[in-house]
């Protein structure tokens, strides 16, 4: 590609709109271009990118024996009415009339679509396993779209989908699709890790995310830097091996006025933080039957954690016989514990009032809590003797420094953007749908899925927030939108610089090296300024002095290669050599 050829426009500033890194790169690149919130265009040297990563992901997903197909973007309301999910979804859900007033959705996810076509296709167990995937585009409409193609409303995704004839099937395709992803995200150059997952609004009960490393992730990760252990925060095991101390001193209650907080009543007492216990309040709702009519039953939940500790809701939700969880609201609270929030505590507590200490708690002695009572707390509060014996139950997040729920080491803490992730979905959709097929006895069985996706576009940004400097992107080489690019000195005014130029762009060419000639009658500065700004990986500077020394300048963006000269018959080798060895493998 000559650049005199192609679009290439970039700026000196990027848009106050930019808040991250990525964001502000890829428009000073002349990546993307902004049309609306979150929605955006990708100019041609974005697209190049974009088009490697979707051939990495090509070649494994074929690789794992997935079949490539392409499905709408639009969808009729009827199939997500059917699966649930058309009022579950909730506000990001992109729905649509068209002229005769039917409902349809823009895609966000296409679970029910391949879910409706294996249902009507696939009747028998020998048309069993099946794996389709597509890379297509896909609408949410976030509420608060940022960061450019990392909180996008419309982004390009690889969504796959397998079918199986029971559990055990269905998971080897997991392992196997697992396996697909690692090889696919080493082979994109990113630092990555794969952590256990909440499976959200998907479903399903087996996940994993894969999250590119970066400061500014917007998911917290928990990891053993001693073995292969990572799990988002929310779904990481907080270790408890503490025995409980026999009791103490006498509960007592003390005066602690304007102390809300835990810090505060631990520094009035003199006592470690983590000897008090912080109380938060959540709503159980959920739908029971009563003489045959479905109604909403509430139920008023107090978690208990340790002061230095947080609550995680999600943990808490998933226990037995939890419901949709809220928090509770200051008059919900005052009606049922008759005190403010900050002073709340589960001594004495309505015996309709579900309380569950979380592991850390329930092997404290002698701590500190509310007295339910405004400006009060007690002290030397201890389990069995002041109060009954709680529900327990790991309901905190991890802490640096933790331990390793494997055993192996203790815990430390990184940010991560989230760029693929994989579910085991079981009979979540086949079943809703009636997705069946008749096993060899001739009786019929719900199918096992699976389904495994990967945010193409958003790969872009996390990539830049792994790779940059002060001078602009460095893409790792299997992502760059040119290899190399050749940079001539006076190419419109020195005939030996044009025709060495020429006849290197074209040796590179042939030998499958996807190479940029600048060609465009520009100053060094210029040219060097905008190749380093958009991170091209190898840099190929020819002038007439060098030239006429039989020398050209070579260096990579990374440092690896630093600045030298290299003679112009060695210059070809030289480029093919530092792009094989700079090609991540899998």
């Amino acid at each position: 590609m000559r650049a005199t050829q192609f679009f290439l426009n970039t700026q000196k500033e990027a848009p106050a709109e930019a808040e991250v890194v990525s964001h502000q790169l890829m428009l000073r690149a002349g990546m993307i271009k902004r049309l609306a919130a979150g929605i955006y265009t990708l100019m041609p040297i974005g697209l190049r990118t974009v088009r490697k990563v979707e051939g990495i992901i090509r070649e494994e997903m074929n690789r794992a024996g997935a079949l490539e197909l392409f499905m709408p973007a639009v969808q009729p309301a009827e199939l997500w009415q059917e699966s649930g999910r058309w009022q579950k979804y909730g506000p990001e859900l992109m729905r649509i009339k068209d002229r005769h007033d039917r409902d349809y959705l823009i895609g966000p996810t296409h679970e029910e679509v391949i879910t409706d076509v294996v249902r009507k296709e696939v009747k028998s167990y020998r048309q069993l396993p099946l794996n389709f995937y597509q890379i297509q585009t896909k609408f949410r409409d976030e509420v608060r779209p940022r960061f450019g193609v990392m909180r996008g409303r419309e982004f390009t995704m690889k969504d796959a989908y397998s079918f199986d004839r029971n559990q055990e099937a269905a998971l080897k395709t997991y392992d196997v699709m697992y396996a697909a992803y690692q090889r696919i995200f080493s082979r994109l150059g990113l630092n990555f890790r794969a952590v256990a997952a909440d499976t959200g609004s998907i479903g399903g009960n087996r996940s994993h995310e894969f999250h590119v490393i970066a400061e500014t992730g917007e998911d917290a990760i928990a990891y053993c830097p001693d073995s292969d252990y990572a799990a988002n925060v929310e779904l990481a095991e907080a270790v408890c091996n503490a025995t409980r101390p026999a009791a103490g001193a006498s509960m007592a209650k003390v005066h602690t006025p304007s102390r809300s907080q835990c810090a505060a009543v631990a520094e009035q007492l003199g006592l470690p933080l983590n000897q008090t216990v912080k109380s938060v309040v959540f709503v159980s709702e959920k739908e029971v039957e009563v003489n045959s009519k479905k109604q909403m039953v509430t139920q008023l939940v107090l978690a208990l954690v340790r002061g230095d500790h947080e609550v995680n809701d999600i943990k808490l939700g998933k226990l037995n016989n939890m419901g949709d969880l809220r928090l509770a609201s200051d008059a919900e609270i005052q009606k049922a514990f008759g005190c403010v929030p900050g002073y709340l505590g589960p001594v004495g507590a309505s015996k309709d009032i579900r309380v569950i200490a979380d592991k850390a708690v329930a092997s404290l002695g002698d701590f500190v809590c509310g007295a339910n009572e405004a400006d009060y707390h007690l002290q030397s509060v201890n389990w069995g003797r002041d109060l009954p014996e709680p529900e327990v139950a790991d309901i905190r997040n991890v802490v640096e420094g933790d331990a390793s729920p494997d055993g192996k080491g203790q815990l430390a803490m990184c940010r991560g953007i989230e760029v693929g992730h994989v579910f085991y979905l079981g009979t979540k959709y086949s079943e809703a749908l009636k997705a069946t097929f008749l096993e060899e006895n001739g009786k019929p069985a719900t199918i096992e899925m699976g389904c495994y996706g990967i945010g193409v576009t958003r790969i872009l940004g996390a990539a830049i927030e792994q790779n940059f400097d002060d001078r602009g992107m460095i893409w790792p080489m299997s992502l760059a939108p040119f290899e190399a690019v050749l940079c001539p000195i006076g190419y419109k005014k020195s005939e030996a610089v044009k025709a060495a130029a020429d006849a290197l762009y074209a040796q590179l060419q042939a030998a499958g090296v996807d190479v940029m000639l600048d060609d465009r009658d520009e100053r060094p500065g210029v040219m060097f300024a905008d190749w380093e700004l958009i991170g091209v990986p190898l840099r190929v500077t020819l002038g007439d002095r060098g030239l006429q020394n039989g020398m050209v300048e070579f260096q990579s963006r990374n440092g690896a290669i630093e600045k030298r000269d290299v003679a112009v018959a060695d210059i070809l080798n030289e480029v093919k050599q530092a792009r094989d060895s700079m090609m991540p493998k899998a």
